[in-house]
């Protein structure tokens, strides 16, 4: 439950406009609201708008403009309670500026069995004849509310702008305005809706525990194909009182487990043609529900407006074999706070590449991690993110071991074997091309101080550990 935050606030009643009623003149209230820090929340429960043809509407924070959009009141709208935007190929605009604003959060959810939109949000500081984009766009892919937050650096007075594209509809609801100083807006209802904003307030999804590992395509626990066939990186045991190297088996790949940063300190898995088939990424992030008790358990929101994707170390395309195997790929202690363009530009094509390998008939051994503390995302540097209680990591690495599928694969490992290390910064501002961070397995080490190729006899460990190998 949100907790009410106390601050200074006057209330001016001016003179809006006069209506008649029964022959009698009136003079309805508007509320001005001046205040040293605000928080105010356009919740979209005044007002009435039916049809999608483009209108304005007048609510509490002010005059909208509505096109291709309304406000829906059907048990198919999400909602917090009795309606909120409904919008489909168009925008959903201010026609008011505010003052003093240093960011805004927006809730929003697929509406009914809508599939997975875009929304992108748009800034003017002209009273609205010309708009920059503020941020990304972000994905609407949950039937609950998803909190996004964008921080505002501009000093003037601004409005904004929610705009989307494409056919399938997207539920808003609770626009929040966060600033310090008097936002010169009129409000047109009584200042009863300030709310505290200072964690992660979406609905997170339901939690999950670990997969059954029932599955035909669960890779065997121990010998070829098995997740760790390369070793234990960090001597990692299922120890719950050695929280910053808790060792987890989620059947698909196997994990060390920091606590304190909540987080995987490494994350192991094999990847061969039978860890891919026909099933979709289900997108369904879920916080982990076997963690032992007093572990601090990361949630489905917890990235929300933090400027980092949720960036996957198993990633999702290389299982889909099954429901059960992608679903595993999207529990939050796989998730590290990734800088958006290193996981969607450089490590999305490095993963590719090694799916592309596989394709060509070899099978792959990868042992991914993180160290360091701090890095850049969407909004600038952060070391922590959900106030925090998870760590920005400053480094993103990678080892994978190239093999031509066949059996007795730690025997088939000779110095002359394929294998990838590299390590990037996890910076927004990464150039794409992984291949300009390769590295050698050694120098991993060095910097994380795990052994990652322990199985191993000790002199291809040594002539592997020193190669630079470029694809």
């Amino acid at each position: 439950m949100n907790k009410i935050i106390l601050c200074t606030v006057v209330l001016l009643s001016v003179i809006s406009c006069t209506k008649k009623t029964d022959g009698i003149e009136t003079n309805p209230i508007v509320y001005q609201y001046v205040s040293s820090n605000y928080t105010i929340k356009e919740d979209f429960e005044m007002g009435t708008k039916a049809a999608y043809a483009i209108g304005n509407v007048t609510i509490k924070t002010g005059i909208w403009s509505f096109e291709d959009a309304l406000l829906g009141q059907l048990t198919t709208d999400i909602k917090n309670d009795i309606q909120s935007v409904r919008l489909r190929t168009g925008k959903l605009s201010m026609n008011f500026d505010i003052d003093s604003i240093s960011m805004i959060k927006i809730n929003h959810a697929q509406y009914g069995a809508d599939a997975v939109s875009e929304l992108s949000l748009w800034i003017s500081e002209d009273q609205g004849t010309t708009y920059t984009q503020l941020g990304n766009a972000i994905a609407t892919n949950s039937k609950s509310f998803i909190t996004d937050s964008f921080k505002v650096t501009s000093t003037k007075k601004v409005r904004f702008q929610i705009r989307k594209v494409g056919t399938t509809r997207v539920n808003i609801d609770d626009i929040i305005f966060i600033g310090k100083g008097n936002p010169n807006i009129v409000l047109n209802e009584p200042v009863d809706n300030i709310i505290d904003t200072t964690g992660y307030s979406s609905t997170p999804a339901a939690g999950r525990g670990t997969p059954s590992g029932s599955g035909t395509d669960v890779p065997s626990t121990d010998g070829d194909n098995s997740n760790m066939l390369f070793g234990n990186p960090s001597s990692a045991t299922t120890n719950m009182l050695l929280i910053e190297n808790y060792l987890i088996d989620q059947k698909y790949y196997v994990e060390s487990y920091s606590s304190s940063r909540g987080t995987p300190n490494w994350v192991s898995w094999h990847l061969d043609a039978t860890s891919t088939g026909s099933t979709g990424r289900l997108d369904n992030f879920a916080n982990f529900t076997s963690l032992p008790t007093g572990y601090y358990q990361v949630l489905s929101n917890s990235y929300s407006g933090s400027g980092f994707d949720r960036g996957h170390n198993c990633p999702s395309g290389d299982r889909t074999s099954s429901t059960e195997a992608n679903s595993s790929t999207f529990l939050m202690p796989n998730m590290i706070p990734q800088a958006p363009n290193n996981n969607q530009k450089a490590w999305a094509t490095l993963e590719s590449y090694l799916r592309a390998e596989v394709q060509k008939g070899y099978e792959v051994y990868v042992i991914m991690g993180s160290y360091g503390k701090g890095g850049s995302g969407t909004n600038g540097f952060a070391e922590t993110i959900n106030l925090g209680k998870v760590v920005v990591p400053n480094r993103v690495w990678k080892v994978a071991i190239i093999l031509p599928t066949g059996n007795g694969d730690l025997a088939r490992v000779t110095a002359d074997t394929r294998i990838l290390a590299i390590d990037t910064p996890n910076d927004n501002t990464i150039d794409p091309d992984w291949k300009k961070y390769i590295t050698t397995v050694d120098a991993i080490e060095k910097a994380t101080s795990y052994d990652l190729l322990s199985k191993l006899p000790i002199d291809i460990q040594k002539a592997l550990q020193a190669k630079f190998y470029i694809p």
